[in-house]
């Protein structure tokens, strides 16, 4: 009976432990989009950082290259990712011109819905 326990509590432990991976690698998968996101919101700036005159003018010109699913209000630019089991918010505030970095995080929140099945 004890070697069927603790057969029993190796193998959940054994399915926990590779649950637990999934779940870490499927949050770093979420960061790694936001990050490629963000990457690709900075080589936008890039570009109109240097012909823009003044920060409003700067904001201006960034929204309308912005991707369909980020929204730009107040200096601050807003988009979710998701896989469907996670939810990853995103904000990150305009910098000034001149500034060394052009985007500082403001919001970073990963949520995960608790009714995923993994048995």
């Amino acid at each position: 009976v004890r070697g069927v326990l603790a057969l029993m509590t190796a193998r959940n432990a054994s399915k926990l432990s590779a649950r637990s991976v999934q779940v870490v690698q499927a949050g770093y998968a979420l960061n790694v989009e936001a990050e490629q996101q963000l990457a690709k919101l900075d080589a936008i700036a890039a570009h109109y950082a240097e012909i823009a005159e003044g920060d409003e003018a700067y904001a201006r010109a960034v929204r309308p290259y912005l991707p369909a699913d980020m929204e730009l209000a107040d200096g601050v630019i807003r988009w979710s990712l998701t896989d469907g089991y996670r939810m990853l918010d995103c904000a990150v505030a305009l910098n000034p011109l001149g500034e060394a970095e052009r985007f500082s995080w403001v919001n970073h929140r990963l949520t995960a819905i608790t009714e995923e099945e993994w048995n």
